[in-house]
């Protein structure tokens, strides 16, 4: 009577050698069948791509496609780093980069914690609400606010300035306004939808921590310092190690728009240059050179960061 049990176990695990799938596959197939999408789109879309990145090193000429271009090795990126905008690009992206990151991540942070101490449901409602909505609008959109609002004869902010006996300021025109334009109207349009990640982080703090610290005396500032940000830190470092991989990766589309002849000295980034050289002038090779050497700078940011914080905090992406 007692052996049956350890045959039973014994068969199982032999089952379990035998089965071409992992045990865990095999439980949770629903689980990874809805992953299957999520990889096909990656698959297609990001990595076959990357076949295309060998023009980088070429010379590619359209009528003998990529195979068939003959090689050109790092000439692409010497000209590049010779090149009279180098400077001017790089610190251009990194400024931009920095103070997107020094500004925009801080603040959802503030607001998912000012937001978790709301005791009214519906001013609480109504705060996400508000703040959630700049969200949907299209960078398109955005811009065109700003061109409205700054207008320097009819925009609201100089209507403000003439009214308290100031001059007019061109905003949209000035090199020196432009990263704090593009930067703040950032931030206001994506800090509630950024925030909903840290909610949904002190959801998972247990209230007895609280209830605790009341009973000690604990004011409600030092319940946020001392329960409040610790608990929601894994998933502060985990999204500051993903901000800081992209530091580089300034969005082309806003820029873009937002840029002209009089504020080019301040706003021309890689992703601009390599719109100019890649589809407007038609040096694909040289291009394909800039972007790659963006994407390597962001990617050992990335491993960089990610490596600085396993070591220190334990928290990391891998």
């Amino acid at each position: 009577m007692k052996e049956a049990p350890t045959n039973l176990a014994t068969e199982r695990a032999i089952e379990a050698r035998r089965s071409p799938l992992p045990r865990s596959i095999r439980k949770n197939w629903d689980l990874y069948l809805l992953i299957v999408p999520v990889i096909v789109y990656y698959i297609i879309f990001h990595y076959i791509p990357m076949y295309g990145v060998q023009i980088a090193f070429k010379d590619f000429i359209a009528s003998k496609g990529i195979t068939d271009s003959p090689w050109a090795g790092l000439k692409h990126f010497e000209r590049f780093f010779n090149s009279y905008y180098f400077e001017r690009l790089i610190m251009n992206t990194l400024e931009i980069g920095l103070y997107e990151l020094l500004v925009g991540f801080p603040v959802p942070i503030i607001l998912a914690l000012l937001i978790n101490e709301v005791r009214s449901k519906l001013f609480r409602k109504t705060v996400q609400t508000i703040t959630y909505a700049p969200h949907f609008l299209s960078t398109v959109v955005l811009v065109g606010m700003l061109f409205i609002f700054l207008d320097p004869n009819s925009g609201f902010i100089n209507m403000l300035i003439r009214l308290f006996g100031g001059d007019p300021v061109s905003f949209m025109t000035e090199p020196g306004w432009f990263k704090t334009i593009y930067v703040f109207s950032g931030v206001w349009q994506q800090m509630g939808w950024s925030s909903i990640i840290y909610l949904a982080a002190l959801t998972g703090i247990d209230p007895q921590q609280h209830e605790a610290a009341k009973v000690d005396g604990a004011s409600r500032l030092k319940r946020i310092w001392h329960i409040n940000l610790p608990g929601i830190m894994p998933t502060i470092i985990i999204l500051l190690i993903m901000n800081v991989g992209s530091v580089m990766a300034v969005g082309f589309e806003k820029v873009f728009l937002m840029q002209n002849d009089l504020n080019r000295e301040s706003s021309d980034v890689i992703a601009t240059y390599v719109y100019r050289s890649g589809i407007v002038s038609a040096q694909y090779s040289f291009s394909a050179a800039v972007g790659l050497f963006n994407s390597i700078i962001n990617f050992i940011l990335l491993l960089t960061v990610n490596f600085i914080s396993r070591k220190v905090g334990q928290n990391s992406l891998w």
